[in-house]
Order: structure tokens, then C-alpha cells, then sequence
């Protein structure tokens, strides 16, 4: 590991912005340092594990007894759920993609002084194993005063596929007891906690129970509004018809062993996804792009 974390510095590395580590026994991890904020990414999963704008509280969510191990997604910060988003036939919930390592293909500094990175991950024998395609599959992150996330899905076979995906969002919030989301009155959603029953949205989504829910046909931007931090976070996104609102809650929380007790109070789910019967399909040679922009006022 130590070889790949110097060769990684020698190519990629960006003095006082960009930094390669290790988290773990053996997940290396990128650090990033710019005036606007500071942030970090593991490689496995090109998942953001931080994101913290300068002067601000954590936005991110990342739970205290989270494993940094090799296979095992990380519970917190930005999971990248593809080809599938939740369950699929007995194979790995959320897809395969939040578990492998990505390579880094490019990170640099703009004129602004925000950080670019660009993660990808493409198919071989082992994809093919659980989803016989071909495809390369990218991760753009611009990290600055706003986090700007973009997942690229390229399909480079010779037939069409049809995947969900999601950019499984854990926000870092002061209290859910006095947390809102706004942006989806009016909504029809799946009730994940009712057996997928459709319901309609009245007003902010509160938080008393458990709340699992795909929200469907929804494009709108989704405000959390944090009385607790006095604080708001804006999520704004494309290439999404869906999003997805979830807190475990007390019991839910109980069966995540790695969720430590009581963390459900300071976080919730506000997913940027593709999600349920909202799909996207490829014809052989296209792309999509599913992007969400973060900000915090």
C-alpha cells in the first residue's frame, strides 16, 4: 500500500491542495485543502467520506463506528450506488461499484482555486460476473465554497443496458427532531416503511419515525433546513427524477452494526438518484450524467 500511496503522490499529488493517505488498514484516501473548504475522498468507491466549507460545520455524515476495510462500503458521506440502487436479485445491494477501488484519472486546480477531481472505474471479469456490459464509468468532483458532483455512465458495449443509480447523500444535521426538507410538497412517494404503498407529500418532510421513501417525477432542487445548526443546505441536481429521503431511527438504527447508537439523530439521506421505476437506458455508444450541486447558507 505504501508503494501505491507514493506512486499516487509522484502523479497526482498537488502541493498545499492535493494529498494521497491511507484510512484503515488498507483504504487509500485523497485530502484536499483549498481556501474554500477541506474534504476527503476515498478511493474505494470514489466515495466522499468529508466536506467541510471553511468557517462551516461538517456537512457530510459519517458514522463513528463506520469500517474502513476493504469490500465494505463506508456508511457516511457520498456512496456511489451503481448499476442498481437497493436490492437486485440477491446480488450486492446498491450495486458493485461502492466497494472497488477506482482509479484517479485526473486532479487539478482551476483559476478559482476550487480542486477537480476525475475517478473512474470501467468493467472486467469480476463486473461481468454480476452484470455482463461494458461500460466506464467517471466521477467529477469540484470542491470549493459548493461541492459539484457529476457520475458519468458510459456505455461502451455493443448492446443497451438500463441501470438506477444514486449519489447516496448523508447530510450532517444538529438535531432531525427540528430538521426539515423542503422542495417536496406535492410529491408522490414510495413508502419503503409501508410496504412501498404511495403516498402524497403535504408540506416539508418532518421527521418522527423511521422515514424511507422514494420520492417519484421530482427535478426540484430539496432545502434542509437545520434549525438546530441555524443553518440551511441546498441540494440541486440533474439527469434525476427521483429522490430519495431516509433516517433509520431508533430501531432501524439498531440493526446497523455500523451505526452507533443514537447517530441517527444527527444525519439523514437526501439522495440525488435514479431510483424505483424512474430508469435510465443506453443505447450502445451513449452517456448520462447524473449530477447534484451542494450548498450551505
Amino acid at each position: 500500500m505504501t508503494n501505491t500511496i507514493d506512486a499516487l503522490n509522484a502523479r497526482f499529488a498537488i502541493s498545499g491542495h492535493v494529498s494521497f493517505g491511507q484510512i484503515g488498514p488498507a483504504l487509500p484516501v485523497i485530502d484536499i485543502q483549498t481556501t474554500y473548504a477541506s474534504a476527503r475522498v476515498a478511493l474505494q468507491g470514489a466515495q466522499m467520506l468529508t466536506w467541510q466549507p471553511t468557517g462551516q460545520k461538517p456537512v457530510l455524515w459519517v458514522s463513528k463506528a463506520a469500517l474502513y476495510v476493504p469490500g465494505k462500503a463506508v456508511r457516511g458521506g457520498v456512496p456511489v450506488c451503481w448499476p442498481w440502487f437497493g436490492a437486485h436479485d440477491g446480488l450486492p445491494a446498491h450495486g458493485f461499484v461502492r466497494t472497488r477501488l477506482w482509479e484517479v484519472r485526473e486532479t487539478r486546480c482551476d483559476t478559482a482555486g476550487q480542486v477537480m477531481l476525475r475517478l473512474g472505474a470501467t468493467d472486467d471479469a469480476d463486473t461481468r460476473g454480476l452484470w455482463d456490459h461494458a461500460f466506464d464509468l467517471e466521477l467529477m468532483i469540484i470542491l470549493g465554497a459548493t461541492l459539484n458532483m457529476a457520475l458519468v455512465t458510459h456505455n461502451t458495449g455493443l448492446t443497451a443496458f438500463t441501470i438506477t443509480d444514486a449519489l447516496h447523500t448523508y447530510f450532517r444535521v444538529g438535531d432531525i427532531a427540528h430538521t426539515t426538507v423542503h422542495g417536496l410538497d406535492g410529491c408522490v412517494y414510495l413508502d419503503k416503511v409501508q410496504h412501498f404503498a404511495q403516498v402524497r407529500q403535504t408540506g416539508a418532510v418532518e421527521f418522527t419515525c423511521e422515514t424511507d421513501r422514494i420520492y417519484l417525477d421530482t427535478t426540484a432542487d430539496c432545502l434542509i433546513e437545520d434549525k438546530a445548526w441555524e443553518r440551511s443546505i441546498r441540494v440541486s441536481k440533474q439527469g434525476s427524477s427521483s429522490t430519495v429521503v431516509w433516517n433509520p431511527w431508533r430501531d432501524r438504527e439498531k440493526a446497523l452494526t455500523d451505526m452507533a447508537t443514537g447517530e441517527h439523530r444527527e444525519m439523514l439521506c437526501v439522495e440525488t438518484c435514479n431510483a424505483g421505476p424512474d430508469q435510465i437506458t443506453l443505447a450502445p455508444g451513449q452517456s448520462h450524467t447524473l449530477s447534484a450541486r451542494i450548498s450551505v447558507t
